[in-house]
């Protein structure tokens, strides 16, 4: 069987990976010049840097295995994190129970109340009982208005923006199922787990056994469209470097596009699924990466309860990995997830250096401009899909209305939020699916 797969990211590679592993031949089409999608990586200081940060949970076991089929597990470090709050002109430690029981913008029994619920959904299985619910409601109702003032409703608009009140409950509760998961003891600090040769790394070893397997991969290809006759899906228009537009035939197509590019490159599909893609809404990442001669913080993560600051964290990614893999530079992340027509997405990046880092002084007195040595500037589109209530009800299925064409992406990654691992495994469960419909044909 021969199947075309649009998208060189997690997703799509671990498809083509799985196909080609049992005997199949998979052509992966990716638009960069590059693999790895939001997880690719450019470099820096003699190393390789994501674009955006990465790690992995104790729990992603679908990223863990497949490191260490790629022979690259000797590689993946699980590392102790720190955890910092901004709030209230202070910057907290906030990893442990401990350090929330020393958070004193909060009440001891408001403390008691967050910790309290904390531990109750940690230990709540069960994520559908969240369903019918936005976090902002349950938050106010179960940990108190002042822990939503003080915490949650900063955090919320610093990721969703003016969508903070329809997010969903499931969310987070995804969100603090994988701290307690990452976590040696219930008391102790989070180990997150990171591959020393980068997750670009990663990536270009994936495609490569892709093509070891008998499939291809395809840089800066660009594809038109998905080529549908009689209802059924048999090929991709693609534009490879330096040649014409072809025609490529195949008995499958896996999309790993966002749904909004899906709906272009396909033909008009039934309205009860159109309308399911056409519901997904996704907010872009704007990053901004600043290469430092010094520490900022001693903090590896450090959420921004403070909505006068633009920018919702700072992740100090070298203080999770070491800086010799950097040439003993420093780097840090400034990030926001902004809609793609808001005016923050349109700036460059020169004009959010100089809007960010101004702020960098409430973090640390003692910073001046002249401690960043590079600056960087990313935007991911499709980054972050808003994840509403009773969300299951309108993902769209894995096998589209149109036969032998099929759809992975993030939206679909359900009730775990979007990540390395989840693609990956996504990725595989597609394929799985692309085999079964096609057992003995």
């Amino acid at each position: 069987m021969k199947v075309g797969v649009i998208g060189g990211g997690a997703a799509g590679l671990a498809a083509a990976h799985e196909l080609t592993k049992r005997g199949h031949r998979a052509e992966v089409f990716e638009q960069a010049p590059f693999l790895g999608g939001q997880a690719s990586t450019f470099p820096v200081g003699g190393g390789r840097l994501e674009r955006g940060y990465h790690h992995l949970f104790v729990s992603d076991r679908d990223m863990v295995e497949l490191i260490q089929e790629l022979g690259l597990g000797d590689k993946l470090a699980w590392l102790e994190s720190r955890v910092g709050l901004y709030h209230g002109g202070k910057v907290w430690d906030f990893s442990t129970p401990g350090d929330l029981l020393r958070f004193r913008p909060l009440s001891l029994l408001q403390r008691f109340r967050v910790g309290l619920w904390t531990m109750a959904l940690q230990k709540t299985a069960r994520w559908q009982k969240y369903e019918g619910v936005t976090a902002r409601v349950w938050l106010e109702q179960h940990m108190g208005r002042r822990a939503c003032q003080v915490i949650w409703d900063p955090l919320l608009r610093g990721k969703f923006g003016e969508h903070f009140d329809q997010v969903g409950m499931v969310w987070l509760w995804g969100k603090f199922a994988l701290r307690v998961a990452s976590r040696e003891s219930r008391f102790g600090r989070e180990k997150l787990g990171y591959p020393l040769c980068s997750f670009g790394e990663v990536f270009d070893r994936l495609g490569e056994r892709v093509v070891q397997q008998g499939g291809q991969v395809n840089l800066s290809a660009r594809v038109q469209r998905i080529v549908v006759e009689d209802g059924v899906a048999g090929g991709l228009e693609v534009t490879l470097p330096g040649q014409s537009a072809e025609r490529r035939d195949y008995d499958a197509v896996i999309a790993t596009t966002p749904s909004y590019v899906f709906t272009r490159l396909a033909p008009p599909l039934p309205a009860e699924y159109q309308q399911r893609l056409e519901r997904a809404r996704y907010l872009a990442a704007v990053v901004v990466v600043l290469v430092l001669d010094r520490p900022l913080s001693r903090f590896y993560w450090m959420n921004i309860a403070d909505r006068s600051i633009p920018f919702v964290g700072i992740i100090e990614h070298t203080n999770l990995i070491d800086s010799a893999l950097y040439g003993g530079r420093h780097i840090i992340y400034l990030t926001n997830y902004p809609d793609r027509d808001s005016e923050l997405y349109r700036k460059s990046g020169e004009e959010l250096v100089a809007e960010f880092t101004p702020h960098l002084k409430k973090i640390n007195p003692e910073f001046d401009a002249s401690w960043i040595l590079e600056q960087y500037h990313h935007r991911v589109d499709a980054a972050q899909p808003i994840v509403g209530v009773n969300y299951s009800q309108q993902i769209p299925d894995l096998r589209t209305p149109i036969k032998n064409l099929y759809l992975a992406n993030t939206t679909q990654i359900y009730p775990e939020d979007r990540g390395t691992n989840y693609s990956v495994r996504l990725g595989r469960r597609v394929a799985r699916l692309v085999l079964e419909d096609h057992a003995g044909g």
